[in-house]
């Protein structure tokens, strides 16, 4: 095991394919808040809300990297490599890297509260333990089948909708389903790399919804959570109609639908994970601007 790993091994176990799933809330967050009529957007405040969202992810990652690590569920992956498992960092210095991460996201999210409002430490604190509990303690939610719930919660709801609030110190309601569409796309991505995971996580004994779920029913529950996000930029269109471009993103999920629905399985699924991806990040481009420009 390499005591001092390179900056390249810390870079791969951050995961950068997974930040998107951070930029896209707070972009389409700062999008809903900037065409709100008779307000101005602060932002700086919206800068330190995007470092609040990739440091928890990337908090959230190397978590997940320590806790499946010392726990052994990540002895035999199909995805990326992991530090821990694959023993290019210790655990001590994994736990160390999450730690310092969701602790400089806590000091960012801290300036957001005192600038605007005390009752984001409560929102701030919930997000810290959340992002420790998915893998990490004695009953990791993770592997009980409520990881989605997070994702959704916290890299959708909380992430947007705490962005706009930041930016302009009121949420209008065009900021919640757009939010929830958000939501959609990352739970999305979650679900195809557990669908892929199915085998050996039942093996190791995380009960993932997916796992929950089967094979089967996941397939479409994927497909189901990437029009659901379509459909939710069609409702940000009643109070901003150009949110309705969101929709285009759609045509790029028709690869991934063939490949899901066709019954592909492990490596076979990878590619998926980043055409979902380019589905989010297309999605994150088209909505902000449709919520900004209408």
């Amino acid at each position: 095991m390499a005591d001092r790993p390179q900056l390249s091994v810390w870079v791969a176990g951050a995961r950068p394919r997974t930040l998107p799933a951070a930029v896209v809330p707070v972009a389409v967050g700062a999008g809903a808040a900037f065409g709100a009529t008779g307000v101005d957007v602060v932002w700086w405040r919206v800068a330190l809300a995007l470092a609040v969202s990739l440091l928890l992810q990337v908090g959230v990652n190397y978590a997940n990297d320590y806790s499946d690590g010392v726990k052994g569920t990540d002895d035999v992956r199909v995805g990326p490599m992991r530090l821990v498992a694959s023993g290019a960092a210790s655990a001590s210095a994994v736990k160390r890297a999450a730690l310092l991460s969701l602790g400089l996201a806590a000091v960012a999210g801290l300036v957001l509260a005192v600038a605007t409002s005390w009752w984001l430490l409560a929102v701030g604190a919930a997000a810290l333990l959340a992002a420790w509990g998915y893998t990490g303690g004695p009953k990791p939610y993770g592997y009980l089948g409520l990881g989605e719930v997070f994702v959704f919660v916290f890299f959708g709801l909380v992430a947007t909708v705490g962005t706009t609030f930041v930016a302009i110190e009121a949420v209008p309601w065009v900021a919640w389903p757009a939010a929830a569409g958000v939501g959609s796309l990352a739970c999305a991505l979650l679900v195809v790399n557990n669908l892929r995971d199915i085998p050996t996580d039942t093996v190791a004994g995380k009960r993932t919804l997916a796992v929950r779920l089967g094979d089967r029913v996941t397939r479409r529950f994927y497909v189901a959570l990437v029009v659901g996000a379509a459909v939710a930029a069609a409702v940000c269109a009643f109070d901003r109609p150009w949110a309705a471009l969101g929709v285009l993103a759609l045509g790029l999920a028709v690869a991934p639908f063939r490949t899901v629905l066709g019954g592909a399985t492990g490596r076979e699924l990878i590619p998926v994970l980043g055409g979902t991806g380019a589905v989010q990040l297309a999605y994150g481009l088209l909505l902000t601007v449709g919520l900004a420009l209408s």
